[in-house]
Order: C-alpha cells, then sequence, then structure tokens
C-alpha cells in the first residue's frame, strides 16, 4: 500500500511500524537515554523507539520535546522515521534539526505496529 503525504523533514527511512493512537509528550514521555515510552498509562508505555517508524497522531507537551528529539538522536535511541496525522510544531521542529525524516497527512489508522514502512519523502509505503 502506498499512502502520500505532506514532508517535514526530508529523508528516507525503513524500518517496523509502532503505532499508537495516542499523542506522544517526548519531554517526560520518553526516555532520552534509553529511547523507551515512560509516559505512565500510554499505549506504548515500556515500548521502545528506537530505530522504529514512529506512527502517532500528532505530539503533544512542552517544547522542549524538540530538543528531546535531537537528544535521542546523538544518542542513537531515536526513531528512524515519524509519521503523523497532524504533525505540530514541536514534533516538526525536533524532526527537522534532528534530520528524522518525518511526514504528516497520512491516515494513521492504515498503518499497524509490526508492519515494515518506509518513508521517502511524501510518500509512505506499507508492507503488511
Amino acid at each position: 500500500m502506498e499512502l502520500k503525504g505532506r514532508i517535514i523533514s526530508k529523508g528516507v527511512a525503513e524500518g517496523e511500524a509502532l503505532t499508537t493512537s495516542q499523542p506522544i509528550s517526548f519531554y517526560g514521555g520518553v526516555d532520552p537515554d534509553t529511547g523507551v515510552i515512560i509516559e505512565k498509562g500510554h499505549e506504548l508505555e515500556g515500548k521502545k523507539v528506537t530505530d522504529k517508524i514512529l506512527v502517532f497522531p500528532n505530539g503533544k507537551g512542552s517544547t522542549v520535546g524538540s530538543y528531546t528529539l535531537y537528544r535521542m538522536k546523538k544518542n542513537n535511541t531515536a526513531p528512524a522515521g515519524i509519521i503523523n496525522e497532524e504533525c505540530e510544531t514541536v514534533v516538526a521542529v525536533g524532526a527537522i534539526i534532528s534530520e528524522i525524516p518525518c511526514i504528516d497527512k497520512i491516515d494513521i489508522s492504515k498503518i499497524e505496529t509490526g508492519d515494515t514502512v518506509r518513508l521517502q519523502n511524501d510518500v509512505v509505503r506499507i508492507e503488511k
């Protein structure tokens, strides 16, 4: 399956999808040293985002989340790519400064955890 979206941060990334219907806060919700989601009660709590194609509706929380994504990139704990329904400023800035491919305007209900996903600029290819 192929979906077309809007480029937030150009690039190519491929990996296993890690999908949630809940927004993600990178500041306080993800441990930048381990890449593990630590937000209590989040459906991905305890899951590692490192090298995954992280699929979520939108970000939430503090603007420090942009720096957290950057720190994750420097620590080699960042996701390989990000797909959003609507990418807000915190995630957009974090993806751009970290050079993490990011795309939005995607129907994330079409992507399931475990799918193989490839981002290439504004195109998302999904293998079930």
